[in-house]
């Protein structure tokens, strides 16, 4: 059996979205005898360290992956006036990659609050090239820029977004979200992922 990873898991860091404790998190990927696992809460590293902690600290039993599931402003994070926008953000998940890469996501999360926040904290693609170090990209849930443009038809848009991803990170750091939780519209947008996915490869 080949291992398989989580990378994108939310602990009760995220306020009303999960319920996971970061304990029982590592316990159950440890039973499961995964390698490593990802905690990526809804905008903030909360648990980053008590995480670390978990899965073994500086002689770790399971690799702890620190990441965060980032709310994106669909426009810039600085525009906090227009009451229709209130609830409209996109979503990437981000991974670090090193203790540089950790730097980035405090960077990005502190961002998030301090410039950022309107009703939720929220980045931009202006943060994101400035703080692209060190860092795996995935596409993320329905949420993601991408799959938002799949589900409303806007295929050539998707297939850009991903350009953008792709060379902002690097091919080798990009990567396009598979999500299954018996949801039709994440069918649909699977397989235009993988389609997508084959193209972007040649």
């Amino acid at each position: 059996m080949k291992e398989f990873v989580h990378l994108h898991n939310h602990s009760d860091f995220s306020l009303l979205r999960a319920t996971s404790r970061v304990p029982a998190l590592v316990k159950r990927a440890g039973e499961m005898n995964m390698p490593g696992v990802a905690l990526t809460d809804d905008g903030n590293l909360f648990g980053a360290y008590r995480f670390y902690q978990e899965c073994g600290g500086d002689d770790p039993r399971i690799n702890p992956i620190v990441g965060c599931d980032f709310f994106m402003a669909t426009d810039s994070r600085h525009n906090k006036t227009a009451v229709e926008n209130a609830k409209q953000y996109q979503r990437i998940v981000l991974l670090a990659t090193s203790d540089a890469g950790y730097r980035n996501l405090i960077q990005l999360s502190s961002a998030g609050y301090t410039e950022g926040f309107y009703y939720k904290p929220r980045i931009d693609k202006e943060l994101l090239q400035q703080y692209s170090a060190d860092l795996i990209a995935l596409s993320g849930g329905l949420g993601g820029e991408i799959p938002q443009l799949i589900t409303r038809g806007r295929m050539d848009e998707a297939r850009q977004a991903a350009e953008w991803y792709a060379a902002l990170y690097g091919k080798e750091h990009f990567y396009l979200e598979l999500t299954d939780h018996g949801i039709p519209e994440q069918q649909t947008v699977n397989r235009a992922l993988i389609a997508m996915s084959l193209s972007l490869i040649h």
